[in-house]
């Protein structure tokens, strides 16, 4: 949830985490060595995950599921780039690899081993990213293909995608608004759609909210579904009118980040309890300090939501652990859960049994 400012500043704490041994925390492992790997996805049909990097010098990580290993994905040593010039003719080029910084991710199955990869992208420019994934081989192998500049310069969050090619985006914070006052309640951002031919993002009226997070779409593309880390709640639009709110689930006990449909059809969310022993209590206020909140170590829950009823059950929860907090999302992967954080060193994977 935290703006690309504040994580580069906590990026030292980082670092410093790095040096110290992988080992588990309870019922969790880790992958260790990564940067800020804020969102993961999984390759259709493959133990392989990729993995956003949001921080300077980190773009995107190729995790092995099975191995637990990883390894650079993008820009890597030699970045491939084929500029779909039909799609994406306003795009001014490729990124520039040494500045490219990921942020949420999205992945549409393709057909012959290849997907489409979507990616929030910060550093230099303000942007979706699209990848072509082509998994045919031994290891997915990534081509950039185009771009959508985000309207104005704004940062976006989170994309989702739909069969045609159309795009869905968060702006949690627009221009002269503040996370804090997009905690304390106010109307701060809201969800910008996209479809080939257009000549950029524009705002979804009546999908403006308090900082927009993470963003799903139905498997059918008539809903789409956008978590609120500002009011604590996730909420289902519809896509011919999103001026209605069909439903949504109640304040949670925690704040929402990351949104992912799962295996079974379920939207799954984690983030950070709003009350904390040791940490205090999140309150809807503007005296939110946001640096405070990401440098103390909060327990944990990730939560299944049912897009229908919008009903929610516990898939996980942890303690607080100083070597692993900042949680954004899970990602159900071979009968483990794969956790990302905001600001961390590691991807923790804990069994979803």
């Amino acid at each position: 949830m935290m703006p690309l400012a504040l994580v580069l500043v906590l990026a030292s704490t980082v670092t410093a985490a790095a040096d110290d041994a992988c080992e588990p925390a309870g019922e969790m492992g880790f992958v260790c060595g990564m940067k800020n790997p804020e969102d993961l996805v999984r390759v259709p049909g493959t133990k392989w995950i990729i993995a956003s990097g949001m921080a300077e010098g980190a773009a995107l990580y190729l995790v092995d599921s099975e191995e637990k290993t990883w390894t650079d994905l993008y820009p890597a040593a030699a970045p491939r780039a084929v500029q779909d010039m039909e799609t994406f003719g306003a795009c001014p080029g490729s990124p520039d690899p040494n500045g490219f910084v990921s942020h949420g991710l999205n992945l549409q199955p393709g057909a012959d081993g290849h997907s489409t990869l979507y990616v929030v992208g910060h550093g230099g420019r303000e942007a979706i990213e699209v990848f072509d994934v082509d998994a045919s081989g031994e290891a997915p192998v990534l081509t950039w293909t185009g771009c959508v500049m985000t309207p104005d310069g704004m940062e976006a969050n989170s994309v989702a995608s739909l069969a045609d090619g159309s795009l869905l985006a968060t702006i949690p914070l627009h221009t002269g608004i503040s996370i804090n006052e997009a905690l304390a309640g106010k109307v701060s951002g809201g969800v910008y759609e996209w479809s080939p031919g257009d000549a950029g993002f524009t705002l979804v009226q009546g999908t403006e909210m308090p900082y927009a997070n993470g963003i799903e779409v139905s498997a059918d593309g008539k809903e789409f579904y956008v978590a609120s880390s500002g009011l604590f709640t996730v909420t289902a639009f519809s896509r011919s009118n999103p001026a209605r709110v069909l439903r949504s689930t109640g304040p949670l006990a925690f704040i929402p980040d990351n949104l992912h449909e799962g295996p079974d059809g379920q939207l799954i969310t984690a983030g950070l309890k709003l009350d904390d022993p040791v940490c205090g209590k999140v309150i809807q206020s503007e005296a939110f300090d946001l640096e405070a909140f990401a440098s103390c170590p909060r327990a944990f829950t990730v939560l299944a939501v049912d897009p229908q009823s919008m009903q929610t059950k516990t898939l996980a929860s942890g303690p607080a652990n100083p070597q692993f907090s900042n949680i954004t999302m899970a990602l159900p992967v071979g009968g483990e859960l794969w956790i990302g954080t905001f600001a961390g060193d590691r991807v923790g994977y804990l069994s979803a049994e």
